[in-house]
C-alpha cells in the first residue's frame, strides 16, 4: 500500500509573503487594530472578495456569531433555527444569550439545512436562521430567503467552511443579512485563530463594531461606552498573516474543485463509499472537507473509527463527522434547563442528521491541494483497504 504522507501540502502554508507581512507589522510598532493598518486593509480585501460592503475582523468565528446575535437584538427565550448537524459553535452563542437554538434536520445529500424542515420548525418565537454551508457546499439560499421573508426572520450565514464559495454566482456570507467566517488552524484561510463577519448593512456593522470594541465607537477619545460590549478585537499580526492567503484563495478553491471532481469519479466505483452530493446552484464548492458515507459492511465490518485510523496511517488526514448538536452533553444539559412547558418544534427528530453523524467521514482540504496522482491515490488506498479485507475473508 503506497503511503501518501508526503504527497499533500502542509497546512497552514507559510511563505515569504507571510514572513514579509509579519515583519512589517513587527517593526511598525503598531500591533493594535486601532492604530495599525493591516486589519483595516484585510477587512477591505475580505469584504471585496465576498461582494460585501463591510467586514469586521474578530477573535474567532464563534465570537462573530455572538456579535451578530447581539446586533440582531436576540433576547432570552427567542428561537434561532440551526442545523442539527454542525459544529457546536453554531449553537453555543445562542445558548449563551439565553435564547434557544432549534436543531433542524439536513438534506441527506448535501448535508445542508433542509428548507422544508426549516419551514416546519418556525414558531411565533423564531427570530432567525443560521444556515451552515457544510464543508463549503452552500445551502439552498433561495428557499431559505423566501422563508425568512415570509416570517420576517434574519439570516446569518455560517460560512466558516466557505471562504469564497458561491450560490448562483453570489458569494458566501453576502446573500443573507450577514455572514461569519473562521480563521482557525484547519480553515481555508488561517491565522491559527480568528474570525470575521461581513454584511451589506451599515447599521449591523456599526452595532457589531461597538460590541466588539467594549462598546466604544471608532475614534472615541472620551470613553463613551454606548453598549455592554467586550473585547473581540482582531490583531495586526492575524491580519498580516491572512493578507497573502487572500491572494491565494481563488486558485486554491479552483484546485480543490478539480481534485474533488477527480476523487468523486474514482470513489463512485467503490462499494460502501458515497460522497456528499451537490446542487447545481452551488457554483463554487470550497471543499473545506471532502465528506462521504462509509458502510462498514462493505469493508469486512471495520468500524468507522478504525477505518479513519487506517487512512491516517497511510498519510490521509481523515476524521469522523461531528455529532448532532443535540446529542452533545452541553446541549442535553441546556435542554434539561428549559421550562418544563417548552418542547422543541420538531421534538429533535432529525434522522438525516443522525445518519450523517453516525456514518460520515471527512478528509481535510489540504489533501485536495496535491497533484492529480495524489488525489487518485486516496481512492486507491481505500480500494486497497477493501481488497485486503476481502482477501482475509
Amino acid at each position: 500500500m503506497s503511503n501518501l504522507t508526503n504527497r499533500f501540502p502542509n497546512w497552514p502554508m507559510a511563505t515569504e509573503s507571510e514572513e514579509k507581512e509579519l515583519l512589517e507589522t513587527l517593526y511598525s510598532n503598531q500591533w493594535w487594530r486601532m492604530t495599525g493598518t493591516k486589519v483595516k486593509e484585510f477587512e477591505r480585501v475580505f469584504a471585496e472578495m465576498h461582494d460585501a460592503k463591510y467586514a469586521l475582523g474578530v477573535t474567532n468565528g464563534t465570537n462573530a456569531i455572538d456579535l451578530l446575535l447581539k446586533s440582531f437584538k436576540v433576547k432570552e427565550g427567542d428561537e434561532v433555527i440551526v442545523p442539527a448537524f454542525t459544529f457546536i459553535s453554531t449553537a453555543l452563542p445562542v445558548m449563551s444569550l439565553g435564547a434557544i437554538p432549534v436543531p433542524v434536520d439536513i438534506d441527506p445529500v448535501t448535508f445542508c439545512l433542509d428548507p422544508e424542515k426549516v419551514r416546519e420548525a418556525v414558531t411565533e418565537r423564531t427570530v432567525g436562521i443560521i444556515p451552515v454551508h457544510m464543508a463549503g457546499h452552500l445551502c439552498d439560499m433561495d428557499r431559505l430567503l423566501d422563508i425568512a421573508g415570509e416570517f420576517n426572520l434574519f439570516i446569518m450565514e455560517d460560512a466558516c467552511h466557505a471562504h469564497g464559495g458561491e450560490w448562483k454566482g453570489k458569494r458566501a456570507g453576502s446573500i443573507g443579512d450577514a455572514g461569519v467566517f473562521s480563521f482557525q488552524q484547519f480553515k481555508l484561510m488561517t491565522a491559527g485563530e480568528g474570525g470575521a463577519l461581513i454584511t451589506n448593512s451599515q447599521e449591523l456593522y456599526d452595532q457589531a463594531f461597538l460590541y466588539h470594541n467594549v462598546g466604544r465607537p471608532f475614534g472615541d477619545k472620551k470613553y463613551q461606552h454606548l453598549v455592554e460590549g467586550t473585547n473581540y478585537r482582531f490583531s495586526e499580526f492575524q491580519a498580516a498573516v491572512l493578507l497573502p492567503q487572500a491572494g491565494r484563495l481563488a486558485e486554491q478553491n479552483q484546485r480543490r474543485e478539480r481534485n474533488a471532481q477527480i476523487l468523486n469519479e474514482e470513489i463512485q466505483t467503490i462499494e460502501g463509499i458515497v460522497p456528499q452530493g451537490r446542487l447545481e446552484a452551488c457554483t463554487l464548492h470550497t471543499h473545506y472537507m471532502y465528506m462521504f458515507y462509509y458502510n462498514p459492511g462493505k469493508f469486512g465490518g471495520i468500524s468507522r473509527e478504525r477505518f479513519v485510523e487506517m487512512l491516517n496511517e497511510q498519510g490521509i488526514p481523515a476524521y469522523i463527522a461531528y455529532a448532532q448538536i443535540h446529542d452533545t452533553p452541553i446541549f442535553k444539559e441546556f435542554a434539561a434547563s428549559l421550562d418544563d412547558s417548552y418542547s422543541f418544534p420538531n421534538q429533535l427528530d432529525c434522522p438525516a442528521s443522525k445518519k450523517v453523524a453516525e456514518e460520515v467521514i471527512w478528509i481535510h482540504h489540504r489533501a485536495l491541494l496535491g497533484d492529480e496522482e495524489a488525489t487518485r491515490g486516496i481512492a486507491q488506498t481505500i480500494r486497497e483497504i477493501q481488497a485486503g479485507v476481502a482477501a482475509r475473508i
